[in-house]
């Protein structure tokens, strides 16, 4: 079931990824109706453990929560210290693309050979100031590159235009390869990313709390779409 999503989740893009830890968790189930009707067809789902970042949110009851509430593809961030060790019970809530931070693990090569032993799409993440050459090794046992444009785990920080660089390499040197952007997506940030090669973007703030889900998700569309539409376009 879980390949199966991410098959869905190639064919949907580019797609925009609501972020639910920007949701009311009080009224979660009213949230996540709100979304699909707004169109959304895929959700982001940030798990913090309080050491790999100081933030701490939640873990494998609330993943299996959502599950029972949507059938949209579940795109789970593990931004935790200990990834393999939580990769199967996450999996088993309902998790249908899973990523971990290159940063959190020794060896970003078997800990993505492991994480595709589950049977769910895999996907590694890096923070702005890593290099990508910390990949290196890992990218053909993963379906998704997760560029991270903040430092992930720190709420308020601006858009770092570092992340248009490493997409923009990706994306000519691995084509075949999904990539998703996660913070401070906006109207103004997601042509940029998209015009680098970006297929899947995180948003939070930018449409989650907002009165009209369906236009604003209906505002970052249409600048996906004028992204596309600019010569300059570098997607493929």
């Amino acid at each position: 079931m879980t390949r199966a999503k991410l098959d869905l989740i190639r064919k949907m893009t580019p797609a925009i990824l609501p972020s639910v830890l920007s949701c009311d968790f009080g009224d979660m189930k009213s949230e996540l109706a709100r979304l699909t009707s707004a169109g959304a067809r895929a959700l982001h789902v940030d798990v913090m453990d309080g050491h790999f970042v100081p933030n701490l949110t939640f873990g494998m009851p609330i993943v299996a929560g959502l599950r029972r509430h949507t059938e949209l593809p579940l795109d789970v961030h593990l931004m935790i210290s200990d990834p393999l060790r939580y990769a199967p019970a996450m999996v088993d809530a309902g998790a249908d693309l899973l990523t971990f931070h290159v940063e959190a693990v020794e060896d970003a090569t078997y800990t993505a050979k492991e994480f595709r032993k589950l049977g769910v799409g895999v996907g590694v993440a890096l923070d702005p100031e890593t290099p990508l050459s910390d990949l290196d090794g890992c990218l053909s046992f993963v379906d998704m590159v997760l560029v991270m444009s903040v430092k992930a785990g720190f709420g308020g920080q601006p858009f770092d235009s570092v992340s248009l660089d490493k997409l923009t390499l990706l994306r000519d040197n691995h084509p075949g390869l999904l990539l998703q952007i996660d913070g401070g997506i906006n109207a103004e940030t997601i042509g940029p990313a998209r015009q680098a090669g970006c297929d899947l973007f995180v948003v939070g703030s930018a449409l989650i709390g907002r009165d009209d889900y369906s236009a604003a998700l209906g505002e970052l569309d249409q600048a996906v779409r004028s992204a596309d539409a600019t010569p300059q376009a570098r997607v493929k």
